[in-house]
């Protein structure tokens, strides 16, 4: 997906969903999903690196990180603090690595999976498909404050409810 030089996805207004990922007794997972792609952020993520022998051992660091986090909650000592003070983004992994999987950590048992890549700058800010989705995340996390301000979304202590497509 191409990104304008504010970091903002190149297409006006876009639909997004939240997609269930997974559900335990300590965490539930989500992603988000445009209406113009076929695999959700966190399956482009995965797609991206899969196949790539020298990020491939990073990859599958996070996708064991997220296993624990499914069995243990989304604790913060599993990420490591991104976006800014007011926001709830976040990155995998805590450790050394050139991945970062950016997500919303929104509760210890509510988590919210985004996209990422490889980080070769010092911060994210830096690299323009970084910012971009740490700015996708930060966008739709202002759209869940204000569905549930609107009653289109109901945040319990697990769970996002919402038959809402949202305009990122």
């Amino acid at each position: 997906m191409c990104y304008n030089q504010k970091g903002y996805r190149a297409i006006d207004m876009s639909e997004v969903e939240l997609v269930l990922v997974n559900d335990t007794d300590k965490c539930t997972i989500y992603t988000i999903q445009f209406s113009e792609e076929s695999e959700t952020e966190y399956e482009r993520f995965y797609s991206k690196f899969i196949e790539d022998a020298q990020l491939n051992k990073d990859l599958l660091r996070i996708v064991q990180i997220l296993d624990k986090i499914a069995d243990e909650g989304a604790l913060e000592r599993f990420f490591r603090t991104e976006g800014k003070m007011r926001d709830s983004v976040v990155a995998l992994p805590v450790l050394r690595s050139k991945l970062r999987l950016y997500c919303l950590r929104l509760s210890d048992r509510i988590l919210v999976l985004g996209n990422g890549g490889v980080k070769n700058s010092r911060t994210y800010e830096e690299d323009d498909s970084l910012r971009g989705y740490v700015l996708t995340l930060q966008k739709f996390e202002e759209l869940l404050k204000e569905g549930q301000r609107d009653g289109t979304v109901t945040v319990t202590s697990k769970t996002i409810e919402t038959d809402k497509t949202f305009k990122l």
